[in-house]
């Protein structure tokens, strides 16, 4: 009698073994990566709000309070207990969301961050797509055109870029474009006649509009936008031009280009198709760090154009001995930078064949 055996399964490739063994080690780092940058983040922020000559006590309950309030406002933030307690209890409200109360407009700084960062969301997104819309395709024009005109417009824009203060263009802005020209709207978000037409969902004012269809609102939201993001956006223009001109320059001197200019490709294509395509991992990281300069720098713009972001909410919060907000707002920027941090590093390792 012949006995039958069933034929066993194939065993999955090798191949796809070890790719997915290098990925999960790939995840597996970069996670460890962020879980100790966010421990640090909040180490300084907690060493910060300890090491500032501000008393937190004082702060909640004014220089005037009789010394039993005072030690009993000292005992309920917990300021008795050693540094370690404080640090794992300082930990634990943040995971949770609670990054305490705000002194300057007594409501949880959570809710007020919710608030105000959508502002500056808007504001930086507007600064680096004017920054990557116009410095990419200069920064790829001035490597092309090595040594011409374009090339020397390209260096005296970063030049201004890099040179001219922020503070200082907002202000000839606003004289020039609002003041004198009327091109463009004055400070704020809003004209007075369109603030109740749009009712708050995302806090992103043009977004919000257009969801509703208030078009009017949306037009309006858009000239108030326009001038502080044109200001954010060349000093993004400066940057990605010169690290694009940069890497274009490396790119097109490789054996390549060379390559691909004798079988007799366009000129488009060797420098679009080839060159850009190689450039395209490190110029994803410059965007990603524009993106982030713009997020967390633009205090001074915000202050100038009356705009409600999170910087101006910050310095605020720094001249009103605002601790919490302070400290809050620290851990939102520094969470925001580890976020695009990793995600340009994603984005480079799917561009980049040899990282995948």
């Amino acid at each position: 009698m012949v006995s039958i055996t069933a034929p066993t399964p194939p065993a999955p490739p090798p191949r796809a073994k070890s790719g997915v063994v290098r990925w999960a080690k790939i995840l597996g780092r970069e996670l460890t990566t962020v879980a100790i940058t966010i421990f640090g983040l909040l180490l300084v922020t907690f060493l910060i709000a300890r090491v500032m000559p501000i008393d937190p006590v004082l702060a909640v309950v004014g220089d005037r309070a009789p010394a039993d309030v005072y030690d009993k406002a000292r005992l309920a933030l917990g300021l008795d207990k050693p540094y370690w307690q404080q640090f794992a209890v300082y930990i634990g409200k943040v995971f949770t969301g609670d990054l305490g109360t705000s002194v300057l407009t007594a409501q949880k700084v959570t809710d007020d961050i919710k608030t105000v960062f959508p502002a500056t969301l808007e504001l930086a997104t507007l600064g680096t797509l004017i920054g990557v819309a116009l410095g990419v395709p200069l920064g790829i024009l001035a490597a092309v055109n090595q040594g011409r005109w374009i090339d020397q417009v390209a260096r005296v824009i970063g030049l201004i870029g890099y040179s001219i203060p922020v503070f200082w263009l907002g202000l000839m802005g606003l004289l020039l474009f609002y003041a004198k020209l009327g091109w463009v709207a004055g400070p704020g978000r809003l004209s007075i006649a369109y603030q109740d037409f749009v009712t708050p969902m995302t806090g992103i004012v043009m977004l919000d509009a257009a969801m509703q269809g208030e078009w009017e609102a949306f037009v309006d939201a858009f000239w108030h936008l326009i001038l502080p993001a044109s200001v954010l956006g060349l000093l993004s223009v400066a940057y990605i031009s010169r690290m694009t001109r940069s890497f274009m320059i490396t790119e097109l001197q490789q054996q390549y280009v060379v390559a691909a200019r004798v079988k007799g490709l366009s000129e488009w294509r060797v420098v679009c198709g080839h060159a850009l395509g190689n450039a395209l991992v490190p110029l994803v990281t410059v965007i990603a760090l524009s993106y982030m300069h713009l997020l967390e720098g633009s205090v001074l713009t915000e202050t100038i154009f009356a705009w409600p972001g999170l910087g101006r909410y910050l310095t605020n919060a720094l001249l009103n001995a605002d601790m919490n907000a302070v400290l809050g707002g620290t851990l939102v920027v520094g969470a925001v930078f580890i976020a695009v941090n990793l995600f340009s590093d994603i984005l480079g390792r799917l561009a980049d064949p040899r990282a995948r």
